[in-house]
């Protein structure tokens, strides 16, 4: 027992226990001394997973307990049986050794592979939230400092999370690419879907190495990023996480507004190319027609008479064309102060009343407050109205109504112009604000457009609802001026 005890000392026991537990055995004459055989059988295969290498040791421990035993007592059948029952027990002993044995290593294995489910994500294998919480106290309690790196992959949060789906594949490349990169981390997570946590020991040139991921092996993602350090950055974990969250959260929101910048700019092309083809397209037509004219009186001495009154009619469309351009192309309106939206109404009723009377139609104003202050450019409202209620007037081929109506909702007041014409089919209501879109014969396709852009530049917008064959609802929204 003694040498059993002292062989992690003096490993060179180990070889000569058999031969100590022998002479014992020879010398005392005791049968009890089996357990000493067990104990000893025990101790030379508790490394040994396999049955195959166990058995023979205990056979040949138990073959050297039986010889020397037969060695003192008589043999006899009683004695025989006997040495026969201890090598079937030492079979059984091993047996019931390994039966033990593998119970407990499937159930180690079983609460290691729990405990890695528990603090590890299984898309990526590294750890979950659980897990990286885990390695910040541990490094806490160690009072070792730190670093906490914090990445967001911004332009992934759109994909389905499939399992046969490439974001699984970008995002488990992306937790690759990281461990490659910092090999001495102390834990690297992956939570709150593409978020990645790493911790690390305080290192040099940690900006370049940052730097040098997301341009060379994160390539062509959006990728935001804080680097705290502690306990540099505070005193306290959760203080410390908070300012590398609110971090993190700014440098998505600054990497957010340069997207909303390029997109607004690739807008704002667009429209000036959409504005270019189109002025383009329109000043042709007329330009062709002129000129087919010129050509035609170079036959008669260049005597344009007889074309006089097409060409003018063709330079004056021109000329509105590119007025009406200019106008769109102007920037916002300059002569905005606060006045009274009753008086702008009126004015809009006192321009458009003879106008419904020649064309047969009858037009109502109706106002809830007059007291109604709005900060405007008084001429450029009128403008929008007087141009809805045109557009009303020529909506409706029959005698009809046009509506006003003056609301005031919360911080906005409404004005809708109401017809009761044939209704605008449902697949031009997305495009009627759109430069150059027009339905009728004649027309430039600006007017819409224009009105829109006068209302964005009173910080309002223009909606319009309609029903084929019970006519359509211009709405103009203002914001209210508070002050008095």
């Amino acid at each position: 027992m003694i040498s059993i005890w002292a062989e992690r000392r003096y490993p060179f026991l180990t070889w000569i226990q058999w031969l100590i537990l022998g002479a014992f055995h020879y010398f005392s004459q005791l049968n009890w001394c089996n357990m000493l055989y067990y104990m000893l059988i025990i101790s030379m295969i508790q490394n040994k997973q396999r049955i195959v290498h166990t058995l023979p040791i205990s056979m040949l421990l138990m073959l050297q307990y039986t010889i020397i035993r037969l060695s003192y007592v008589p043999i006899e059948p009683y004695s025989l049986l006997v040495s026969l029952f201890d090598l079937l027990t030492a079979v059984l002993v091993i047996w019931l050794y390994h039966t033990l044995m593998n119970s407990e290593s499937e159930k180690r294995k079983l609460r290691e592979k729990n405990r890695f489910l528990t603090l590890h994500d299984p898309l990526t294998g590294l750890l979950n939230y659980e897990g990286y919480m885990e390695v910040l106290h541990k490094t806490l309690e160690e009072e070792r400092s730190f670093l906490l790196i914090l990445l967001n992959v911004n332009n992934f949060s759109g994909y389905k999370k499939g399992s046969d789906d490439p974001w699984c594949a970008v995002i488990t490349g992306i937790g690759k690419k990281i461990t490659n990169q910092f090999p001495e981390a102390y834990g690297i997570s992956r939570y709150a879907g593409d978020r990645f946590a790493i911790v690390m020991p305080q290192i040099p040139y940690i900006e370049e190495r940052i730097s040098s991921l997301l341009s060379n092996q994160l390539q062509g993602l959006q990728v935001s990023y804080s680097l705290s350090r502690y306990p540099r950055s505070s005193q306290t974990l959760q203080q410390f996480m908070t300012i590398a969250e609110d971090q993190l959260i700014e440098q998505q929101r600054s990497q957010w507004i340069k997207n909303e910048e390029e997109v607004f700019r690739s807008e704002r092309l667009r429209a000036v190319g959409e504005l270019a083809a189109g002025m383009a397209h329109e000043i042709r037509n007329p330009l062709t027609a002129i000129r087919g004219f010129l050509q035609l009186s170079r036959g008669q001495s260049f005597n344009i008479a007889p074309w006089y009154e097409v060409i003018m009619s063709e330079v004056t469309r021109v000329t509105d064309l590119t007025g009406e351009f200019l106008q769109f192309s102007k920037p916002q309106a300059n002569h905005m102060k606060p006045e009274k939206l009753a008086h702008c109404l009126e004015r809009v009723m006192s321009l458009t009343e003879s106008d419904a009377a020649s064309r047969g139609h009858r037009i109502t104003l109706h106002m809830r407050d007059e007291s109604v202050c709005v900060n405007m450019d008084r001429d450029k409202i009128v403008q929008v109205l007087i141009n809805l209620i045109r557009n009303a007037f020529e909506a409706m081929s029959d005698p009809g109504e046009v509506h006003m109506d003056m609301i005031q909702e919360g911080e906005n007041v409404l004005i809708s112009i109401a017809d009761t014409g044939s209704g605008i089919p449902e697949r031009s209501l997305t495009a009627i604000f759109n430069p150059f879109f027009t339905t009728k014969e004649e027309g430039t396709g600006l007017g819409l457009a224009l009105c829109q852009k006068i209302a964005q530049d009173h910080n309002g917008k223009i909606t319009v609802h309609s029903e084929m064959g019970e006519g359509s609802t211009f709405t103009l929204c203002l914001p209210v001026e508070s002050g008095e």
